[in-house]
């Protein structure tokens, strides 16, 4: 018997002090216990069981409309006046609609599985590369907290993840993509209604250096472009000096594929399902994401450039009149459907062109420093690669171009002080 209770004539244990709890001898399971106050009088709605306070609620159920009796753990009440002070904000915040989950909320690892079956059962809610994304990433989650409840996730097991995770040499934007798809799967759970606020509120991103992409000069692309149809290659690699060797199998696709992303700035994605009835030669713009895949699922217009109405005639005159694409797969068969992927045939040509770090995104870094170098406005270049802030983000990363192109121009200002070689010649009339 503890050393502040003492027994009564009843065979209940009373504890010393000004409120007092009635208890039951069990030898099965503790009993919840009503709590008293100082005059030995239940307090309404409080109990108590193993040392731990309870509020009782009368709940009604917002799908039934059944209204039901629970118990709610009070985080915190070691005292029955504390208790009792929780238990009057619990019966104001059901008054207001607020009350936390009084149901037991499922696993993390459960509930993860649920949110992904969700979003590919939902029609057009996620694209397909997103959600294989989020299923990688959310197998790390799981295994980090798959046993948790997700009323019982909290900040530190979010911070002992990011820890966990640049210990294995993460980066910072990689990590916090991770918190991102994590975030997600929480928010799905607040519309659901397990849990009522995000357990990463005020959880701030790490510091993450954005990666500058080398600006590759014209020369160098249009070599990558001439080697894809010159006889380098031999099977599926580089032919070695001396070896004779044949053009890629599809290089005049290949080229006319990065010569389109150079001069529309196009994702590689959105490129490949570009069809001839997207061009509109009249108005002379070229319309990309047309069927709602493109990152932002939204369609955009792309004014023609010189360079690019070349490009799209001379592609034109070589087309095959049986497809509808601009990029057709040659293993289609009889159902017209556009081609797949490039990349091996860009490795093999970057290889065989000296420039083994390009990539398909290069080419829309191309595109933008050009524009940015040529003193088009922001919120224009912003229209036609598909930006959604007017500009803002090609300001903050392809800015310094901007300054440096205007530095240069700024050297060719002659305010009529440069004299001609000879002062003795007239100057030339027009």
């Amino acid at each position: 018997m503890k050393g502040n209770a003492s027994p009564s004539n009843d065979g209940r244990i009373v504890p010393a002090g000004p409120a007092q709890v009635l208890t039951k001898v069990r030898h099965a399971q503790t009993p919840y216990l009503k709590v008293l106050d100082d005059r030995k009088r239940p307090i309404r709605g409080l109990w108590v069981r193993n040392g731990r306070y309870y509020a009782q609620l009368t709940v009604e159920d917002e799908h039934t409309g059944r209204k039901q009796v629970r118990r709610v753990p009070l985080e915190g009440a070691t005292t029955p006046a504390q208790a009792r002070q929780q238990l009057e904000g619990l019966v104001v915040n059901r008054r207001k609609g607020k009350l936390p989950v009084l149901k037991l909320t499922p696993q993390f690892s459960a509930f993860a599985d649920s949110y992904l079956e969700y979003y590919q059962q939902a029609k057009d809610a996620k694209r397909a590369s997103t959600l294989e994304t989020e299923k990688y990433t959310i197998g790390h989650w799981k295994s980090h907290l798959g046993h948790l409840r997700l009323d019982k996730i909290k900040r530190i097991h979010i911070e002992s993840y990011i820890a966990a995770r640049q210990k294995l040499g993460r980066s910072a934007r990689t990590v916090n993509l991770d918190v991102t798809i994590f975030r997600n799967v929480m928010k799905r759970a607040i519309d659901l209604k397990w849990i009522s606020h995000l357990p990463t509120e005020n959880l701030r991103p790490l510091k993450s250096k954005p990666h500058k992409r080398e600006l590759f000069s014209r020369k160098s692309l249009d070599r990558l472009i001439a080697v894809c149809r010159e006889p380098l290659f031999i099977g599926g690699r580089v032919a070695k000096p001396g070896e004779q060797g044949q053009p890629l199998n599809n290089g005049q696709e290949v080229s006319d594929f990065l010569r389109l992303l150079f001069f529309t700035g196009a994702r590689m994605a959105e490129a490949m399902r570009i069809r001839w009835a997207d061009v509109d030669w009249n108005n002379q713009q070229i319309t990309v994401g047309w069927d709602g895949e493109s990152k932002n699922r939204k369609w955009r217009i792309v004014d023609f450039n010189p360079e690019l109405e070349r490009h799209l005639k001379d592609m034109f005159a070589r087309r095959p009149p049986e497809s509808v694409w601009l990029f057709p797969s040659p293993r289609r068969g009889e159902e017209d459907r556009p081609v797949k992927s490039f990349r091996d045939s860009l490795i093999l040509a970057r290889q065989a062109a000296g420039i083994p770090k390009f990539g398909f995104h290069d080419s829309r870094h191309f595109f933008i420093s050009m524009c940015v170098m040529s003193g088009i406005d922001f919120m224009t270049i912003a229209r036609w690669v598909g930006h959604q802030d007017g500009g803002i983000l090609i300001g903050k990363v392809y800015g310094h171009l901007s300054n440096e192109h205007a530095k240069r121009q700024a050297g060719r200002i002659d305010f009529g002080s440069k004299k001609p070689a000879d002062d003795s010649k007239p100057a030339p009339k027009p």
